[in-house]
């Protein structure tokens, strides 16, 4: 394979959201793909090698749905970044879970086939039209609109969580705007035996629709009943504004995980012109003399990339792959603007820092990083465990998995949330800003052996509040050296070094989650740990906030926008600068769309796949 004479028509780098349906797309239009990826089989072990750690644990990490904690950890296909939230050491040293050897907080990433598809929590929450009309204002590209972009998010979804809208889509009425015949299942799945537990869940439900009402929402209707709660993904525009509790849909065939590993090996099977090459990590895009992108550079080997715990101390062996007609890369919010930079492209200082030569100085790759705010307010119950947890032990053999495996029912079936409120704070601009959802456990963010709680304490009620729409612009995403296989240096400048508006809107959530248990709390069926019945005034709350927070939705470090305002694509993915390379993935955005970003991620796959064959 030589430039003058390219095997592939695409190479896409990366087979999370963004790259492995693009990828599956451009293929099944009779293209000929090859795709990228650093990681392995998530349901394999690595091949050649001894038994690893962990590995008597997958599949089932991988498949069940409650497992996510334990995949996101599993040695066989985690990748630990570990990330500043400030600038200021002292700001940084009052979180926890601040590692001082590694200089930063846990951020799990998944290294492997399926990217963070992989390990991630399986919500599936559509993101709100204002997140594409803005993309579509900013760009003047009407093709961004809302309505356009709802036409995407059919063709993706395969619902299964609406069966009478399900009928009545096969006599052509769907109000809903679902879909119903896309590869993405999605379904519900709700541990009724939790939300059953004597009066518990309903006196939580009942308080959730008086605090709303209360505090000026616009609420949905429930009408007391668990098949009643509102679907956050109706289309239906009155929907949108609306506050209330909610179900959370999951990306579950079957009610087992399914993401872009699926989309991809099903692909291949039927699309022989897609080609995988699985542990290839990508060091830098190659480019003709006329700054065309024609191919890519990798090292084949198994955990070359430093984020892995289980690192190979060998470089790989060196590789190269062209293309004839584009370089897709789809590497997220860390590793796209990682390998931009590697290659040449991103701001010119930081470039000749480490001897890298500019090929075009854009300023705004690695800016513009963007997450949610999340808090947990955790509780531990007045008694020893809840019912569904008898006897669990969050492993094969326990009673749940077997409930699981036998007929797909159970605690084991769900992500573990059992219930969910979407709320507007005082200071949102639009539609509902705080998605607050209950968990059965103590969890508190991200450090190392953070799943190890689940077995452990299952007495625990724990409520996460997650800010939506955050203002703050400031974080940013750098090179720490010229080498490939180390991670960037990544900070997100939280609050007071980027934007304390979100402050007040995450102080606003922890105080209505607290209303939602004090009833528990007066009769002694609960405790509050964290962070604790003492910790009450405004300033109390906000320094728990400052000190607590994390994040799991990294973005938007190659945003589309205008080169002048440190965009760095346009509105059809395109770099700026060069020909023949885009970017497909988690980082394309201006702003975070929505609450649960991969949605809007499989959304721009799909219309990035259709920008691309026109063009072709």
């Amino acid at each position: 394979m030589s430039p003058e004479n390219p095997e592939y028509e695409y190479i896409v780098v990366g087979s999370g959201a963004g790259g492995g349906t693009v990828a599956a797309r451009l293929a099944e239009a009779g293209r000929s793909v090859l795709l990228l990826e650093a990681g392995g089989d998530p349901r394999k072990l690595f091949g050649g090698d001894p038994i690893q750690p962990d590995s008597d644990r997958l599949p089932y990490d991988y498949d069940v749905p409650a497992f996510h904690a334990f995949a996101a950890e599993n040695e066989a296909m985690k990748w630990d970044f570990y990330v500043r939230h400030y600038s200021d050491d002292n700001a940084q040293k009052r979180d926890w879970k601040y590692v001082a050897e590694r200089d930063g907080i846990l951020y799990p990433r998944a290294g492997t086939l399926g990217g963070c598809t992989a390990h991630n929590a399986q919500i599936f929450i559509y993101p709100q039209n204002s997140d594409w009309k803005y993309i579509e204002e900013l760009t003047g590209d009407s093709s961004w609109s809302a309505e356009k972009m709802r036409a995407l998010f059919e063709r993706i979804e395969n619902c299964h969580h609406r069966p009478v809208y399900r009928l009545l889509s096969k006599l052509g009425i769907n109000p809903t705007r679902h879909g119903w015949k896309g590869w993405l299942h999605t379904e519900k799945a709700i541990p009724k035996t939790a939300v059953e537990d004597g009066a518990l869940f309903d006196a939580v439900a009942g308080c959730a629709e008086e605090a709303l009402f209360l505090s000026g929402n616009a609420v949905r209707s429930t009408d007391g009943l668990l098949e009643s709660w509102a679907d956050p993904n109706d289309w239906r525009p009155e929907t949108e504004h609306l506050a209330g509790i909610c179900y959370t849909p999951l990306t579950t065939r079957k009610h087992m995980r399914m993401g872009t590993r699926e989309r991809v090996l099903e692909t291949i099977q039927n699309y022989p012109n897609l080609k995988l090459q699985l542990h290839a990590l990508a060091s830098k895009v190659l480019f003709s003399e006329g700054n065309r992108a024609i191919g890519v550079e990798f090292f084949r080997g198994e955990r070359l990339y430093r984020a892995s715990s289980m690192l190979h101390a060998r470089t790989g062996e060196l590789h190269r792959a062209y293309a004839s007609k584009e370089v897709i890369l789809a590497g997220g919010a860390f590793n796209t603007p990682q390998l931009l930079m590697l290659s040449g492209i991103g701001p010119a200082d930081a470039l000749k820092r480490f001897g890298i030569s500019v090929r075009v100085d854009l300023p705004g790759v690695g800016r513009n990083l963007q997450d949610r705010y999340e808090v947990g307010v955790v509780n531990r119950m007045g008694f020893p465990e809840w019912d569904i947890y008898k006897n669990i032990q969050f492993a094969p053999g326990d009673p749940q998995f077997a409930q699981w495996q036998r007929c797909r029912s159970g605690v084991y079936s769900t992500n573990g949330a059992v219930l969910s409120v979407f709320k507007r704070s005082p200071f949102a601009d639009g539609p509902p800003d705080l998605f607050c959802m209950a968990l059965l456990t103590d969890f508190q963010g991200y450090y190392p052996g953070y799943s190890k709680a689940l077995p452990q304490k299952l007495n625990y009620l724990t409520w996460v509040v997650l800010k939506a729409h955050t203002r703050n612009r400031a974080g940013e995403v750098t090179l720490r050296s010229a080498d490939p296989r180390d991670t960037p240096h990544i900070n997100f400048r939280y609050f007071d070094e980027g934007s304390e508006e979100d402050l007040r809107a995450v102080l606003d959530g922890v105080r209505f989650v607290r209303k939602l248990t004090a009833g528990l709390r007066r009769t002694n069926r609960m405790l509050e740990e964290v962070p604790g019945g003492n910790v009450e005034s405004d300033e109390e709350l906000k320094a728990f906030i400052r000190d607590n927070a994390w994040g799991h939705h990294a973005s938007c470090t190659c945003a589309i926008g205008p080169r002048e305002k440190n965009g760095v694509l346009g509105s059809d993915f395109r770099v700026h600068g060069v020909q023949g390379l885009r970017v497909v993935d988690a980082s394309v955005f201006p702003r975070i769309p929505g609450t649960f970003i991969v949605s809007a991620i499989y959304m721009i796959a799909e219309k990035a796949a259709d920008v691309i064959l026109a063009s072709a």
